[in-house]
């Protein structure tokens, strides 16, 4: 099975597990420049981006750890747009959210990281 196929299994399989718990889905795989986001959603009153890592064991570190700063900061980036885009200000409260699968046991852990700002 190719990894945009697996990464996208997953993605859906998150979103379910999202909704089940309350967050209301608008977007999947929002994509322009700056790069991908993989989930955007509405809960508890903000805004949320999620990004949803997979891995099959732990020989290439867990899943929540693959979330590191320089990934961090391209949500970011591709997170701002996509507010500039549909109009969204400062008045709307945002936050970023990563869900990890590993193996069959999923992880979503709320407010992840804080918004980096671009230089």
């Amino acid at each position: 099975m190719n990894r945009r196929k697996t990464g996208t299994e997953w993605e859906q399989t998150a979103s379910a597990y999202l909704a089940r718990k309350g967050m209301r889905i608008v977007t999947v795989n929002f994509r322009c420049r700056q790069g991908e986001i993989d989930l955007i959603g509405y809960h508890n009153g903000y805004l949320v981006f999620v990004e949803v890592k997979y891995r099959t064991g732990t020989e290439k570190g867990y899943a929540l750890e693959a979330v590191d700063r320089r990934k961090q900061r391209k949500i970011c980036r591709v997170a701002d747009y996509y507010r500039y885009l549909h109009g969204l200000g400062d008045g709307v409260g945002v936050r970023y959210d990563v869900v990890g699968i590993q193996g069959g046991d999923i992880q979503w852990i709320q407010n992840a990281f804080q918004h980096i700002y671009a230089n």
